[in-house]
């Protein structure tokens, strides 16, 4: 083949979820690191890739998109994920499923409520998804450049060198399976006191009988295609955004105290005290849209697919969470709902079910939060087996890891080790006797949230990075302004984070405290990993100029 270089809840007031899939490869020759690459895909006529002669270079990707170069014609070859599996609407499933919007519904809006200014929250949001729309700019102009299932990895490793794309992946490894042992404890929990009803003697099964469950039924779904698991969690995304609607839409209705105002939408409101506690749990929400850049070696038309993908999750994310506040601020008044969240944080919205829609519609609520938490555990899935499939492809770990499953053509392999890693951080806490919401879901949730943030500052500075050298076609705006604001914005939403851990995690402890050390820490080991190691030339959909 021939090859082309480049330069280069149940209750909780805090919660959230987050996915992803795509890998780069780092190469090391005339001593010194460089990233190339070299991909491979079926060839396509009228203007679609062609072929490339042996030892030659690849022709350009469909519509402006990564060159792309011809696939072996009997299925995926090793370190070759299934290209042209998923449209927009699949990543879209992914990656908001991966945000677990019910969860974050009830957990998070809650906790934002409870500790920030309450009138200013629904605002807030707004103000996360403007942050996050001007990332998804720089975002997305990089990905028509590199559709790899490492994403961060190879975005970060493009733009500031394969040490910092390494350690970069190791926090987004760290991240998500962070977050992903969080969902499996409160899935677990959930799953546990559903259990009180079914067994005799008022018995009732383990939190960690539950999330072995999960992680058995995640793994079953994740060695399937990847449009097997796109289907499911668009099943389990259309039930929870259907509840929600239902739900804020009844409580728009019903109106409060106070009825109808813009004031929470107001800068006066927005900006009062309070506005950086209530952005910890605001941020958290968005955690996984960012997946996205994942799928673009399985995407159909990565230059189109993913910009759509990534521009609409964020959309649909700001927009749901921004009426769901809303509606709560709406419904109990501003002057009792903050007591509310504090009180009794699910209940915010649970209540107003009961009483407005009747038990039923409570229940559904209670019956889909299972759902959820499955559908962000199994988004979570594949994103962290994209990760160990696309490093292992790059040489950094067994290349047992890069072998795609023969007849699904996913990284099968890299899920099974991922699933056996998630059991075993599970086991460990279930022997410490720790609790499955305090300290699991608690603990991990705030972890993840920390160490996705720290990535996404990265990668908001190898954008610049990427495209100072030659904008390759890309305007001002996307290249320099809307990365350069992100990342500012983002960095101090990492240090709120940082000064506000206890309440986002719910607990004091030293060992929270210790979580930004320990983020660091795995940072610079990716970092030291990558100076040392020298992984193998960038493998898969991966590079080129548009």
């Amino acid at each position: 083949m021939g090859q082309k270089r480049v330069s280069g809840t149940v209750t909780p007031p805090r919660a959230t979820c987050a996915g992803e899939g795509g890998v780069a490869t780092i190469a090391a020759g005339g001593g010194r690191t460089a990233f190339t690459a070299r991909s491979e895909a079926p060839a396509a006529t009228g203007g679609g890739a062609r072929p490339a002669a042996t030892g030659g270079t690849a022709g350009p990707g469909p519509e402006g998109g990564p060159a792309r170069e011809p696939a072996a014609p009997h299925g995926p070859r090793r370190g070759a994920l299934r290209r042209g599996s998923l449209g927009a609407g699949h990543i879209l499933f992914f990656v908001v499923a991966a945000a677990a919007p019910l969860t974050a519904v009830l957990g998070g809006v809650p906790g934002a409520i409870a500790f920030g200014h309450p009138a200013g929250v629904p605002g807030a949001f707004v103000i996360a998804g403007l942050l996050y729309l001007a990332f998804a700019a720089g975002l997305t102009a990089m990905a028509r450049h590199i559709a790899n299932a490492g994403a961060f990895y190879a975005y970060i490793g493009a733009g500031l060198g394969p040490a910092a794309g390494l350690a970069g992946a190791f926090l987004a490894l760290l991240a998500y399976q962070a977050i992903q042992i969080a969902v499996y404890g409160l899935l677990g929990l959930v799953l546990a006191q559903a259990s009180a009803g079914l067994l005799p003697d008022g018995a009732r099964a383990p939190w960690w009988a539950g999330s072995a469950l999960a992680i058995a039924a995640v793994l079953a779904c994740g060695r399937r295609n990847v449009l097997f698991s796109s289907r499911v969690l668009g099943v389990c995304l259309t039930l929870e955004l259907g509840v929600l609607v239902a739900v804020d839409l009844a409580m728009l209705a019903h109106g409060g105290p106070q009825g109808w105002s813009l004031a929470p939408f107001a800068p006066r409101e927005i900006l009062a005290p309070g506005l950086g506690a209530a952005m910890v749990f605001v941020i958290a929400c968005f955690v996984g849209f960012e997946a996205t850049a994942i799928f673009g070696e399985e995407a159909r038309r990565p230059a189109q697919d993913i910009p759509r993908a990534t521009y609409g999750a964020v959309a649909l994310i700001a927009v749901l969470y921004a009426a769901s506040a809303y509606a709560a601020l709406v419904f109990h008044g501003e002057a009792a709902v903050a007591e509310a969240a504090r009180s009794d944080p699910t209940g915010l919205y649970l209540g107003p079910a009961r009483a407005l829609l009747g038990e039923g519609v409570a229940e559904t609520m209670n019956l889909l939060l299972m759902l959820s938490l499955f559908a962000c555990a199994l988004s979570l899935h594949g994103a962290i087996a994209r990760y160990l499939f696309a490093l292992a492809r790059n040489g950094v770990g067994t290349h047992w890891l890069a072998t795609p499953h023969p007849r699904h053509g996913g990284p099968s392999r890299a899920g099974l080790a991922q699933s056996a890693a998630a059991a075993g951080m599970l086991a460990v806490f279930a022997l410490t006797g720790q609790d499955p919401f305090a300290v699991v879901f608690s603990w991990m949730s705030a972890l993840g949230s920390l160490a996705i943030l720290a990535v996404q500052v990265l990668c908001a500075a190898a954008i610049i990075a990427f495209f100072r050298a030659d904008p390759r076609g890309v305007g001002r705006f996307r290249r320099l302004v809307a990365p350069a604001l992100a990342g500012a914005g983002l960095t101090a939403c990492l240090l709120l984070v940082v000064m506000n851990l206890p309440l986002l995690a719910g607990s004091d402890s030293a060992e929270v405290h210790a979580f930004p050390a320990l983020v660091a820490l795995v940072g610079l080991a990716g970092a030291v990993l990558g100076r040392l190691k020298r992984p193998q030339p960038l493998r898969g959909d991966d590079a080129g100029g548009a």
